[in-house]
């Protein structure tokens, strides 16, 4: 039965799509099947994994407004072992719609219940808001992951991320639970790095992830060609670091396996082998 995570930070530009996607191509990559859930209306997720947008795709949304079930939205994506429920820009209509429905806070938590026996992983991409569609994910996650921007404001604005999980953990779902911090776009440059890191650290304990993903162009480029970093440049320093990071990861979940060729999981053509 799948662990669900939810990727969330109210605070914009973190480096939370990009991380939620990389680190479910790399788990593919070992072998764990994934299911990947855009939540944000911007569906950066959804391109990062080089599914087109169209406005005919069935969503999220599709499943507030009862025209289709969990089942009929998956999709398989060009990466083995990595399925995903796109986005698009109607899900900005979905928080309206959820006000409306009785239980609104479980809408995707029920929904989930009939796939997750389906994937060793679900990973939620959230929107950088605290609202409905986020309720919704950390009603139904076991855990959270937190990725948080080194820099001087990295602390800004989670104490209210950190009340709404006690609140849910309080009146929709006890178990939930912090699975970890992830510290995103270091600058080596700065002096401020340390200093910040020990902060977060101080603040989360042995949640913080050793593994730091640097800023690099590589990662940068590589959603606009629809492309996780393992596919793009796995060889750049960012395409290191999430690989760290995934490792890091199935330790800590006491999990393993055994990585992917490039060529065995993308189901399409590589031009930059």
């Amino acid at each position: 039965m799948a662990k669900i995570i939810a990727f969330a930070n109210q605070k914009g530009g973190v480096g939370k799509t990009t991380t939620c996607v990389n680190l479910a191509t790399y788990l593919a990559a070992y072998g764990k099947k994934v299911l990947l859930i855009d939540l944000d209306s911007q569906g950066n997720a959804t391109t990062g994994v080089g599914v087109e947008k169209s406005k005919k795709m069935m969503t999220f949304y599709d499943i507030v407004t009862g025209e289709a079930e969990i089942a009929e939205v998956i999709q398989p994506t060009n990466i083995v072992n990595l399925f995903i429920i796109p986005s698009n820009v109607d899900l900005a209509g979905a928080e309206v719609d959820l006000v409306q429905i009785e239980n609104r806070e479980k809408v995707l938590a029920n929904q989930l219940e009939k796939v997750k026996n389906k994937y060793d992983y679900i990973m939620m991409d959230c929107p950088p808001s605290l609202g409905l569609i986020t309720v919704n994910a950390l009603t139904a996650t076991d855990s959270v992951i937190i990725p948080i921007q080194c820099e001087f404001y990295a602390l800004e604005g989670l104490s209210q991320l950190m009340n709404t999980v006690k609140l849910i953990k309080q009146y929709y779902n006890p178990d939930i639970e912090i699975e970890g911090v992830i510290l995103t776009m270091k600058d080596s440059r700065s002096n401020l790095v340390n200093q910040v890191a020990k902060e977060i650290k101080g603040f989360f304990g042995k949640k913080v992830y050793e593994t730091v993903i640097p800023r690099n162009v590589r990662l940068a480029e590589a959603p606009s060609h629809g492309l996780p970093i393992y596919l793009y440049d796995n060889k750049s320093t960012g395409g290191i670091a999430y690989h760290e990071l995934a490792r890091e990861f199935l330790r800590r979940n006491k999990d393993s396996g055994v990585l992917m060729e490039k060529r065995k999981l993308f189901k399409g053509d590589l031009d930059n082998e």
